[in-house]
């Protein structure tokens, strides 16, 4: 039988449900989890079991649902206890604000919220909520607290929620969440003693204080292979351009504003670097002079002459010594842009090139999802359209392997 190469076999799960709408999601993540291979024993919360039948659970999960504390035991022994003593993972997904708040307080009111305190394993949680319930301060120190304490962390999607609301907080596809499950659960330590280098998100050159030149990148790519990075073992250092997004937990956050600014902070941390992912989108110009005070329309310096921004990676390449380089390019044709990606990884001195496609209906720019060609000396390879933050993990994973001294 051909294997996931993320296999669960022989690992046994135990995953917390709670009362959140998302909660029938749960069922795609069980089935899921059991094609994989994994044993899986399912809690749920009494506000979950009012949105999801137990008997679904059980069903898919092929082993009794536990739900209340002071049932009849269904073995004869301290429950809670011995199913944290079974479970190698313990995951809750969904896991809703109430449930974060318990575990990061260690209160153990409950059946889940009590298999939490008890497990003294890894933990998984993957929020899912309300757009301000997910970015009110007490949620966001609750999960600061977990990470601390560590949780591992799967971010919620940004689209349309159960209330109709656009916005964070939605609970991912199963299949992206089983992925983060395993990947995690699989992570090794393969970039411990590596320092990476991350560029992300946008620059902004200004033309007088409230206009500038820009691009729509949203920072997520960069972001993502930040934490990838660094759940790999690496110390990683993050240059971003200005973006919403929360600073990647264990990194080191440097926040730039312009293409000048950028270049300083990477020479800054250049002589220390093994790795550079240059996922920025960085403008290629700026206005040749700069108006402190807000430009009329009918001014010619408002659209006047631009100069050309550094070239980051082209001057970084210069002095690569035994750096691994990866470079980004973003290009709307498809067959121009590999034209154009093949001749930067000729001249740009780096190992690997990521080609995005931007423009049109799946463009990089703003999305969760991406599908890139990798480009590298010893081949080319399409990886198809996933979740960045997975998307991130196999680009991390093909550089770890691409290492010297490691296999292909």
């Amino acid at each position: 039988m051909l294997l996931h190469p993320k296999d669960l076999r022989d690992t046994n799960i135990l995953l917390g449900v709670s009362g959140c709408i998302a909660a029938y999601k749960a069922l795609e993540v069980v089935s899921r989890l059991r094609k994989r291979g994994a044993s899986v024993s399912v809690v749920m919360t009494d506000a979950a079991t009012r949105l999801v039948s137990p008997l679904s659970f059980q069903t898919l999960s092929d082993s009794p649902v536990y739900t209340r504390m002071f049932e009849a035991p269904k073995q004869w022994n301290v429950e809670h206890i011995a199913l944290a003593e079974w479970a190698d993972l313990m995951v809750v997904a969904p896991a809703t604000g109430n449930i974060l708040a318990k575990a990061a307080g260690g209160i153990a009111d409950d059946y889940l919220s009590t298999l939490l305190l008890a497990f003294a394993g890894p933990k998984v949680v993957s929020p899912a909520m309300n757009t301000h319930m997910w970015q009110n301060p007490a949620t966001t120190r609750n999960v600061e607290v977990l990470r601390r304490d560590g949780y591992f962390v799967i971010e919620p999607d940004t689209g349309r929620l159960a209330s109709g609301a656009e916005g964070p907080g939605r609970f991912p596809e199963p299949r992206d969440v089983v992925e983060e499950i395993s990947s995690f659960y699989h992570s090794d330590r393969a970039l411990a003693g590596r320092r990476v280098l991350v560029t992300a998100g946008p620059t902004r050159e200004y033309f007088d204080p409230v206009r500038f030149l820009s691009n729509p990148s949203s920072g997520r790519m960069g972001y993502a292979i930040a934490r990838a990075a660094r759940e790999r073992g690496a110390e990683v250092v993050l240059v971003s351009g200005p973006t919403d997004l929360p600073s990647p937990r264990g990194v080191e956050t440097i926040s730039v504003v312009s293409a000048e600014q950028m270049h300083e902070a990477c020479l800054a941390s250049w002589a220390e670097t093994d790795i550079l992912f240059m996922t920025a989108a960085v403008v290629d110009c700026r206005p040749a002079a700069y108006s402190g005070v807000k430009a009329k329309k009918d001014q010619d310096a408002l659209l006047g002459e631009v100069v050309p921004t550094p070239d980051i990676l082209t001057a970084l390449g210069e002095d690569k010594g035994s750096r691994f380089l990866v470079g980004f390019a973003a290009e709307t044709e498809a067959e121009e842009g590999l034209i154009s990606a093949r001749r930067k990884l000729r001249k740009k001195h780096v190992d690997m090139i990521v080609l995005n496609r931007v423009g049109g209906p799946q463009s990089a720019f703003g999305d969760d999802h991406n599908a890139v060609r990798v480009l590298a000396r010893s081949g080319e390879e399409d990886l198809p359209r996933e979740h960045k933050r997975i998307l991130a993990r196999q680009l991390v994973d093909r550089v770890v392997r691409a290492l010297p001294g490691r296999d292909m």
